[in-house]
Protein backbone atom coordinates (compact mmCIF):
# COMPACT_ATOMS: atom_id res chain seq x y z
CA UNK A 1 0.00 0.00 0.00
CA UNK A 2 1.05 3.09 -0.86
CA UNK A 3 1.85 6.19 1.51
CA UNK A 4 -0.63 8.76 1.43
CA UNK A 5 0.82 11.96 0.07
CA UNK A 6 1.07 15.58 1.80
CA UNK A 7 -1.63 18.19 1.12
CA UNK A 8 0.22 21.36 0.09
CA UNK A 9 -1.38 24.84 1.10
CA UNK A 10 -0.07 27.90 -0.89
CA UNK A 11 0.18 31.62 0.59
CA UNK A 12 1.46 34.29 -1.19
CA UNK A 13 1.07 37.93 -1.87
CA UNK A 14 1.46 37.38 -5.53
CA UNK A 15 -2.44 37.57 -6.06
CA UNK A 16 -4.30 36.10 -9.36
CA UNK A 17 -3.35 39.23 -11.37
CA UNK A 18 -0.89 37.94 -13.75
CA UNK A 19 0.88 34.00 -13.64
CA UNK A 20 2.63 33.50 -10.60
CA UNK A 21 0.66 31.06 -8.85
CA UNK A 22 -0.24 28.96 -12.12
CA UNK A 23 2.99 28.76 -12.69
CA UNK A 24 4.25 27.66 -9.04
CA UNK A 25 1.31 25.41 -9.19
CA UNK A 26 2.03 23.87 -12.71
CA UNK A 27 5.78 22.72 -11.39
CA UNK A 28 3.73 21.17 -8.10
CA UNK A 29 1.76 18.96 -11.18
CA UNK A 30 4.92 18.24 -13.12
CA UNK A 31 6.65 16.49 -9.87
CA UNK A 32 3.27 14.39 -9.49
CA UNK A 33 -0.17 15.03 -11.24
CA UNK A 34 -1.86 13.35 -7.99
CA UNK A 35 -0.58 16.37 -5.53
CA UNK A 36 -3.71 17.87 -3.97
CA UNK A 37 -2.96 21.85 -3.92
CA UNK A 38 -4.86 23.87 -1.55
CA UNK A 39 -4.72 27.64 -1.04
CA UNK A 40 -4.91 29.64 2.11
CA UNK A 41 -4.51 33.28 0.39
CA UNK A 42 -2.45 34.82 -1.96
CA UNK A 43 -3.92 38.07 -0.72
CA UNK A 44 -0.94 39.29 1.87
CA UNK A 45 -0.11 42.38 1.66
CA UNK A 46 2.94 42.88 -0.59
CA UNK A 47 6.12 42.57 0.87
CA UNK A 48 4.17 41.86 4.33
CA UNK A 49 6.23 39.58 6.24
CA UNK A 50 4.52 40.15 9.38
CA UNK A 51 1.36 39.26 8.10
CA UNK A 52 2.85 36.29 6.20
CA UNK A 53 3.90 34.43 9.96
CA UNK A 54 0.58 35.66 11.54
CA UNK A 55 -1.42 34.06 9.17
CA UNK A 56 0.59 30.44 9.27
CA UNK A 57 -0.34 31.06 12.99
CA UNK A 58 -3.84 31.70 12.81
CA UNK A 59 -4.61 28.78 10.36
CA UNK A 60 -1.98 25.78 10.38
CA UNK A 61 -3.76 23.96 13.34
CA UNK A 62 -6.95 22.68 11.20
CA UNK A 63 -5.07 21.03 8.71
CA UNK A 64 -4.09 17.22 9.30
CA UNK A 65 -0.45 16.77 10.62
CA UNK A 66 1.86 16.17 7.85
CA UNK A 67 0.55 19.14 5.44
CA UNK A 68 3.40 21.12 3.95
CA UNK A 69 2.87 24.81 3.87
CA UNK A 70 4.27 26.74 1.54
CA UNK A 71 4.48 30.37 2.53
CA UNK A 72 6.19 33.12 0.08
CA UNK A 73 6.64 36.36 0.97
CA UNK A 74 9.61 37.50 -0.09
CA UNK A 75 11.33 41.01 -0.56
CA UNK A 76 14.67 39.64 -0.19
CA UNK A 77 14.46 36.61 -3.00
CA UNK A 78 17.80 36.04 -4.62
CA UNK A 79 19.78 37.24 -1.86
CA UNK A 80 21.41 35.37 1.04
CA UNK A 81 18.55 35.38 3.33
CA UNK A 82 18.13 31.45 4.02
CA UNK A 83 15.33 29.52 2.15
CA UNK A 84 14.03 26.83 5.01
CA UNK A 85 11.80 24.17 5.36
CA UNK A 86 10.88 24.38 9.29
CA UNK A 87 9.18 21.11 11.02
CA UNK A 88 7.00 21.98 13.89
CA UNK A 89 6.25 19.96 16.79
CA UNK A 90 2.86 18.75 15.72
CA UNK A 91 4.32 17.37 12.68
CA UNK A 92 3.73 20.18 10.12
CA UNK A 93 6.10 21.32 7.39
CA UNK A 94 6.63 25.03 6.84
CA UNK A 95 8.34 26.01 2.89
CA UNK A 96 9.50 29.33 3.53
CA UNK A 97 12.31 31.73 3.23
CA UNK A 98 13.43 32.26 6.77
CA UNK A 99 12.95 36.09 6.81
CA UNK A 100 10.58 36.62 10.10
CA UNK A 101 7.44 33.91 8.56
CA UNK A 102 8.03 31.64 11.17
CA UNK A 103 7.87 34.60 13.94
CA UNK A 104 4.62 33.65 15.89
CA UNK A 105 5.60 30.09 15.25
CA UNK A 106 8.41 30.47 17.23
CA UNK A 107 6.86 32.69 19.64
CA UNK A 108 4.49 29.44 20.72
CA UNK A 109 7.42 27.41 20.68
CA UNK A 110 6.43 25.03 17.80
CA UNK A 111 9.40 24.72 15.56
CA UNK A 112 11.09 21.13 16.15
CA UNK A 113 13.69 21.30 13.43
CA UNK A 114 14.74 23.53 10.23
CA UNK A 115 16.53 22.84 7.34
CA UNK A 116 18.30 24.77 4.55
CA UNK A 117 16.76 23.78 0.84
CA UNK A 118 19.68 22.12 -1.06
CA UNK A 119 19.64 24.38 -4.38
CA UNK A 120 22.17 21.76 -6.00
CA UNK A 121 19.29 18.86 -5.69
CA UNK A 122 16.01 20.28 -4.70
CA UNK A 123 15.72 23.29 -7.34
CA UNK A 124 14.03 23.28 -10.60
CA UNK A 125 15.62 22.39 -13.38
CA UNK A 126 15.53 21.85 -17.04
CA UNK A 127 13.04 25.11 -17.91
CA UNK A 128 16.04 27.15 -18.66
CA UNK A 129 15.46 29.08 -15.56
CA UNK A 130 18.75 28.26 -13.81
CA UNK A 131 20.12 31.84 -14.19
CA UNK A 132 16.36 33.11 -12.84
CA UNK A 133 16.80 34.66 -9.00
CA UNK A 134 13.57 36.23 -8.91
CA UNK A 135 11.11 33.67 -8.46
CA UNK A 136 12.14 31.00 -5.50
CA UNK A 137 8.25 30.50 -5.38
CA UNK A 138 8.31 28.41 -8.72
CA UNK A 139 12.17 27.22 -8.67
CA UNK A 140 12.62 26.67 -5.28
CA UNK A 141 9.96 26.29 -2.87
CA UNK A 142 7.04 25.05 -5.22
CA UNK A 143 9.40 22.77 -6.58
CA UNK A 144 10.92 21.14 -3.19
CA UNK A 145 7.69 21.80 -1.32
CA UNK A 146 6.14 19.28 -3.92
CA UNK A 147 8.47 16.38 -3.84
CA UNK A 148 8.71 16.76 -0.22
CA UNK A 149 4.81 16.29 -0.19
CA UNK A 150 5.08 13.40 -2.58
CA UNK A 151 7.45 11.32 -0.76
CA UNK A 152 10.55 11.94 -3.58
CA UNK A 153 12.71 13.26 -0.85
CA UNK A 154 12.58 12.98 2.61
CA UNK A 155 12.85 15.85 5.52
CA UNK A 156 16.41 14.59 5.66
CA UNK A 157 16.95 15.36 2.38
CA UNK A 158 16.02 18.71 1.76
CA UNK A 159 19.33 20.16 3.06
CA UNK A 160 21.66 20.38 6.25
CA UNK A 161 20.24 21.82 9.90
CA UNK A 162 20.94 24.49 11.06
CA UNK A 163 20.46 25.91 14.86
CA UNK A 164 16.68 27.24 15.84
CA UNK A 165 18.35 30.06 16.95
CA UNK A 166 19.19 31.10 14.09
CA UNK A 167 15.94 31.53 12.82
CA UNK A 168 15.02 34.96 11.52
CA UNK A 169 12.31 36.40 14.15
CA UNK A 170 10.28 39.92 14.28
CA UNK A 171 10.39 41.45 17.65
CA UNK A 172 6.83 41.05 18.99
CA UNK A 173 5.69 43.45 22.19
CA UNK A 174 3.75 41.06 24.83
CA UNK A 175 0.76 41.81 26.73
CA UNK A 176 0.56 42.14 30.15
CA UNK A 177 -1.28 42.57 33.32
CA UNK A 178 -0.71 45.53 35.80
CA UNK A 179 -2.73 46.85 38.44
CA UNK A 180 -6.31 45.10 37.05
CA UNK A 181 -5.41 46.40 33.63
CA UNK A 182 -4.57 44.49 30.69
CA UNK A 183 -1.77 46.14 28.18
CA UNK A 184 -1.75 44.80 25.12
CA UNK A 185 -1.56 45.73 21.48
CA UNK A 186 -3.20 45.61 18.06
CA UNK A 187 -1.74 42.69 16.23
CA UNK A 188 -3.68 42.13 12.86
CA UNK A 189 -6.92 42.85 11.28
CA UNK A 190 -9.27 41.16 9.83
CA UNK A 191 -9.44 43.17 6.33
CA UNK A 192 -12.66 42.41 5.08
CA UNK A 193 -15.00 42.72 7.93
CA UNK A 194 -12.97 45.79 9.44
CA UNK A 195 -12.40 43.69 12.65
CA UNK A 196 -9.26 44.21 14.84
CA UNK A 197 -7.48 41.42 16.96
CA UNK A 198 -5.37 41.93 19.71
CA UNK A 199 -2.22 40.15 21.12
CA UNK A 200 -4.32 39.12 24.53
CA UNK A 201 -5.33 35.73 25.16
CA UNK A 202 -8.61 34.80 26.61
CA UNK A 203 -6.89 33.25 29.80
CA UNK A 204 -5.28 36.42 30.30
CA UNK A 205 -8.32 38.28 29.90
CA UNK A 206 -9.94 35.99 32.52
CA UNK A 207 -6.57 36.43 34.63
CA UNK A 208 -7.56 40.63 34.90
CA UNK A 209 -11.23 39.35 36.02
CA UNK A 210 -12.96 40.09 33.00
CA UNK A 211 -15.96 38.09 31.53
CA UNK A 212 -18.42 37.80 29.18
CA UNK A 213 -21.06 40.86 29.94
CA UNK A 214 -18.75 42.87 31.70
CA UNK A 215 -18.99 46.61 30.01
CA UNK A 216 -14.87 47.61 29.83
CA UNK A 217 -12.96 50.65 29.40
CA UNK A 218 -11.12 50.26 26.51
CA UNK A 219 -8.15 52.87 25.33
CA UNK A 220 -6.29 52.46 21.55
CA UNK A 221 -3.66 54.72 21.22
CA UNK A 222 -0.78 55.49 19.11
CA UNK A 223 2.49 57.03 19.32
CA UNK A 224 0.77 58.62 21.63
CA UNK A 225 -2.20 59.78 19.66
CA UNK A 226 -5.52 58.50 21.16
CA UNK A 227 -7.84 57.38 18.93
CA UNK A 228 -10.00 55.42 20.89
CA UNK A 229 -11.94 55.79 24.47
CA UNK A 230 -15.24 53.96 25.47
CA UNK A 231 -17.27 51.42 27.00
CA UNK A 232 -17.36 48.52 25.28
CA UNK A 233 -19.10 45.10 26.34
CA UNK A 234 -17.35 42.00 26.49
CA UNK A 235 -19.73 39.45 24.32
CA UNK A 236 -19.21 35.84 22.81
CA UNK A 237 -20.86 37.23 19.28
CA UNK A 238 -21.45 40.35 17.36
CA UNK A 239 -24.97 39.96 17.52
CA UNK A 240 -25.64 40.64 21.01
CA UNK A 241 -25.23 44.30 21.04
CA UNK A 242 -27.22 46.44 18.33
CA UNK A 243 -26.22 47.22 15.07
CA UNK A 244 -23.58 49.70 14.71
CA UNK A 245 -22.37 49.35 18.14
CA UNK A 246 -18.72 47.94 19.05
CA UNK A 247 -18.21 44.99 21.08
CA UNK A 248 -15.47 43.10 22.38
CA UNK A 249 -15.45 39.69 21.24
CA UNK A 250 -12.85 36.19 21.26
CA UNK A 251 -11.38 35.86 17.79
CA UNK A 252 -11.64 32.35 15.68
CA UNK A 253 -8.03 31.57 17.24
CA UNK A 254 -9.83 32.47 20.83
CA UNK A 255 -8.05 36.05 21.29
CA UNK A 256 -9.30 39.04 22.02
CA UNK A 257 -10.64 41.34 19.67
CA UNK A 258 -12.48 44.46 18.81
CA UNK A 259 -15.38 44.97 16.09
CA UNK A 260 -18.71 46.17 15.64
CA UNK A 261 -21.71 45.05 14.36
CA UNK A 262 -22.07 45.24 10.83
CA UNK A 263 -19.43 48.20 10.43
CA UNK A 264 -15.56 48.62 10.20
CA UNK A 265 -13.91 49.09 13.45
CA UNK A 266 -10.50 49.39 11.89
CA UNK A 267 -12.41 51.94 9.16
CA UNK A 268 -14.55 54.00 11.98
CA UNK A 269 -11.44 54.57 14.22
CA UNK A 270 -8.68 55.06 11.68
CA UNK A 271 -7.18 51.79 13.38
CA UNK A 272 -4.26 50.29 11.91
CA UNK A 273 -2.10 46.96 13.94
CA UNK A 274 1.89 46.87 15.13
CA UNK A 275 4.09 47.06 17.76
CA UNK A 276 2.86 50.87 18.00
CA UNK A 277 -0.66 50.35 18.56
CA UNK A 278 -1.55 49.94 21.63
CA UNK A 279 -4.87 48.65 23.75
CA UNK A 280 -5.76 49.07 27.61
CA UNK A 281 -9.26 47.34 28.97
CA UNK A 282 -9.90 47.76 32.33
CA UNK A 283 -12.40 47.97 34.87
CA UNK A 284 -15.37 50.68 35.56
Amino acid sequence: MSKQKAILVFQTDFTYSEGAVAAMYGVVKTVDPQLEIMDATHQIPKFDVYSASYRLFQYYKFWPSGTVFVSVIDPGVGTKRKAAVALTKDGYYIVTPDNGALTHLCQIDQIKEIREIDESVNRLKGYGTENVAIFHGRDLFGYCAAKLAAGIISYEQVGEVYPLSDIVRINLPSPKIENGQVYGHLEISDPHFGNVWTDISHQLFSEAGFDFGDIVNVTITCQGKEFLNQKIPFEKAFGMVNKDEAVIYLTEINMIGLAINQDSMMGRYNLHYGADWEVTFSHE
